[in-house]
């Protein structure tokens, strides 16, 4: 009975401490009257912040009976204030538009989510540095790096944290919540083509590094990045560019809806964006590449709950490439650095999308959204990386090719509630993906003609997942969040050589655990840890009978992200990351190839100074040691990873309309084979810009390479033999970088 009057007291008192609580609810605006996602709201003198979720709204419970200000900001946007009063047993209730604005660090606040600060990073990097190039949609990411090495029309090979990711074996690409990354493809697992996307068309990018984000599965080892397309266009605008090497480029995007549409509970918007692209680049073979994009988005928002978005896109590019050539054919001038040894490589690639999505904020105030999508895919390639080695006759060139339909599902809910007055969020989801893979083919060619087939099959996978994650403010300062997510994979090929049809399947568990602690208004450190994976080729799975097709990646992060003085944003984190035995299918050869365990461990530092109201400084600095952990001392480097990467430069907006940036990109040399007895070059590379800009048109001038530095973009250590040689060679074959390179645009605004 004694306990009964104990727990009885104890009842008591917190009914009448939540008696003297009330709680402030409210939606953020853009200046358009559209949904501000992300928006950061803080009560001044207080540790009590929040941010508002996918359809603008937030709410924050228990707060103590008074006055308060609450500051909500957004990068990118004017600072608002508003006064509000708090009374006891009530629910205050406020709307804000924010205003466009000049970009202010001090505005940026400190949050309790690492998220949420990685997400302030990326949105002051595109305020300062516009998208200019396809290209650079990858650069936004802090510390990642791109190299082209086939030709405009393939996508980039990526390097990030000591990886060599390919073409996105280890980092998870979205786009509007579609994946990007294809796997089992005929060029190599997890290829990500991003030139589907429009540059002007992106208004945000979500990044994390590492495997710690439950709603992130497949590719999820080095980091994420999912890309945001513009919900509204804050107007029209039409731009021309041209430059050297026969650039010509035209990119247009245009609302469809006027105001007249909408009503006070209702509101839509609806745009196209289109962009068409040819360029003869500066190799002494014609290039010939040429790309056109279309584009068109449609959003609806009402009763301020629901929200629903339909996108549909086409891309379409074709070229020629001069491929990888040797040093030695430079060296003896057999040809020049910009020529070629098989003139014929090149392809062509299409790719056309389909998504609907739809938010809607339920009456106990949790968030359900569902998305389904649809990709369909073309695919061919001709390369040749090693010339005579294997046929003396007709030489090697091979051609990989595919044709795939993408089907897929994304779907979570997220609900807030409070233990013991402590705010918990917890999310709920899954995600279904089926990739219907025809005619995968690895065949060998001469001048592009079809000489025989080395792989030739139908591929069928299935991923379907489910995740569960729970984050608690264990104090005002510190925070937890404890997730855990299931993948289970189906493979099945249907081998048409043999033929035979095989499948395996495969499941597998990742666990994530991260702190966040707050130490003051300027200081958030934390502490990441957590599993990934990365699949194998379905190809290799049936062959090896589901052995070692999911290996695990084991990481952690220890950092910290603070503002020094009001102008200074900085993120400094160590890391290390463990990632388990494996076997690629390596489409160029069409073999399986054993990597072995891996173990990196490195520094990542981003900085972000505005110096003046006019000017901004940013450098990003990544160290990286990676090893072989089965390999001996001296032969256990990892080929082409990264050791030292540095991105940085100076970005100005002046009053009168003149504004631009001068970069910098800095890669040390490298291993380019397990015993470093051959070495990828290092280089250091400038590039410029300067617009001039005004509310109904912009002129601008862009400088890649200013210094004309001779530089080697894409580099292998390959073992290769010319039409005149009797003996193979290892040594670097390599893509010369872009030399100095100019080009003008002009763009109207209405």
């Amino acid at each position: 009975m004694k306990y009964f009057y104990i727990t009885l007291f104890f009842l008591i008192v917190f009914a009448q401490a939540y008696g003297q609580t009330g709680s402030l609810e409210g939606r953020v605006l853009d200046s358009n009257k559209s949904p501000l996602p992300g928006a950061t709201l803080v009560l001044a003198g207080t540790r009590v912040g929040t941010q508002s979720d996918a359809l603008g709204n937030f709410k924050i419970a228990n707060l103590a009976a008074g006055n308060y200000d609450a500051v909500i900001s957004f990068v990118g946007f004017e600072t608002q204030h508003e006064k509000i009063s708090i009374e006891a047993g009530k629910k205050t209730l406020i709307a804000s538009a924010l205003q466009s604005g000049s970009l202010q660090l001090a505005d940026v606040t400190v949050s309790d989510s690492k998220e949420k600060n990685l997400t302030s990073i990326s949105a002051i990097d595109i305020k300062l540095r516009p998208v200019n190039t396809s290209q650079d949609v990858l650069r936004m990411i802090p510390g990642l790096f791109i190299a082209q090495h086939a030709g405009g029309g393939k996508a980039e090979q990526i390097f990030l944290r000591g990886f060599d990711l390919d073409h996105g074996t280890d980092i998870n690409l979205s786009v509007d919540g579609m994946p990007v990354n294809m796997v089992s493809h005929a060029h190599g697992q997890g290829y990500a083509d991003l030139h589907f996307v429009i540059p002007e068309t992106i208004e945000s990018v979500d990044f994390n590094k590492g495997p710690y984000c439950a709603d992130k599965g497949n590719f999820t080892t080095a980091g994420y990045a999912a890309f945001k397309t513009k919900t509204t266009l804050g107007r029209n605008q039409i731009k021309f560019e041209t430059g050297q090497f026969g650039l010509a480029r035209g990119m247009a995007m245009i609302n469809l809806l006027n105001k007249k549409s909408e009503t006070k509970n209702f509101k839509q918007s609806a745009y196209v964006a289109s962009e068409f692209s040819h360029t003869n680049s500066f190799f002494e073979h014609t290039q010939d590449f040429r790309r056109l994009n279309a584009m068109a988005k449609y959003t609806a928002w009402w009763n301020e709950k629901n929200m629903i978005t339909a996108t549909v896109s086409t891309f379409d590019s074709k070229w020629n490439a001069s491929g990888q050539i040797p040093d030695r054919a430079v060296d003896n001038k057999m040809i020049t650095r910009f020529g070629s040894i098989d003139p014929t490589e090149g392809g062509n690639t299409s790719r056309t999308n389909a998504t609907i999505k739809h938010i809607r904020t339920l009456k106990n105030g949790g968030l359900i959204e569902n998305q389904v999508y649809f990709t369909k895919y073309d695919f061919s390639l001709y390369s040749n990386f090693t010339f005579f080695l294997k046929d003396s006759i007709h030489g090697d060139q091979i051609n990989q090719s595919e044709g795939r339909k993408i089907f897929g599902y994304n779907g979570s809910y997220t609900q807030q509630s409070f233990i013991g007055g402590r705010k918990l969020e917890t999310q709920i989801g899954g995600a279904l993906r089926r990739d219907n893979a025809d005619n995968v083919r690895l065949a060998h060619t001469v001048k592009r003609q079809y000489l025989g087939n080395f792989k030739w099959g139908n591929v069928r996978e299935t991923n379907a997942s489910v995740f569960i994650s729970e984050t608690l403010d264990l104090t005002p300062r510190l925070s937890v969040n404890a997730a855990v997510r299931y993948d289970q994979f189906i493979f099945e090929y249907d081998d048409k050589l043999i033929p035979q049809k095989r499948s395996a399947t495969k499941g597998i568990i990742s666990p994530k655990l991260n702190f966040n602690y707050k130490l003051n208004s300027e200081t958030s450190l934390y502490l990441k840890m957590g599993q990934g994976f990365h699949s194998n080729d379905t190809r290799v799975s049936v062959a090896t009978n589901g052995k070692d097709i999911l290996p695990k990646a084991t990481g952690a992060d220890l950092g910290a992200l603070f503002k020094p003085s009001p102008n200074v944003l900085i993120n400094a984190a160590l890391w290390v990351l463990d990632l388990r035995q494996e076997f690629v299918y390596v489409g160029d050869d069409a073999i399986i190839e054993p990597s072995g365990k891996t173990f990196r461990k490195g520094v990542d530092v981003s900085v972000r100074y505005q110096m003046y109201q006019w000017l901004y400084a940013d450098m990003d600095l990544s160290y990286t040691h990676p090893r072989s952990t089965e390999s001996p001392e001296g032969k256990n480097y990892i080929p082409l990873a990264p050791l030292f990467t540095s991105i940085g430069g100076l970005s100005f907006r002046k009053g009168n309309g003149l504004n631009g940036s001068m970069r910098y990109r800095y890669m040390a040399a490298r291993p380019a084979n397990e015993d470093y007895s051959i070495t990828a070059k290092g280089y250091f590379i400038m590039d410029a810009i300067v617009n001039y800009t005004k509310p109904k048109y912009e002129i601008g001038l862009s400088a890649e390479n200013i210094f004309d530095t001779q530089w080697k973009e894409a580099q292998f250590a390959t073992t290769s033999r010319l039409k005149n040689e009797t003996v193979p060679v290892k040594e670097i074959h390599f893509t010369p970088g872009t030399p100095f390179f100019l080009k003008a645009r002009v763009s109207f605004f209405f």
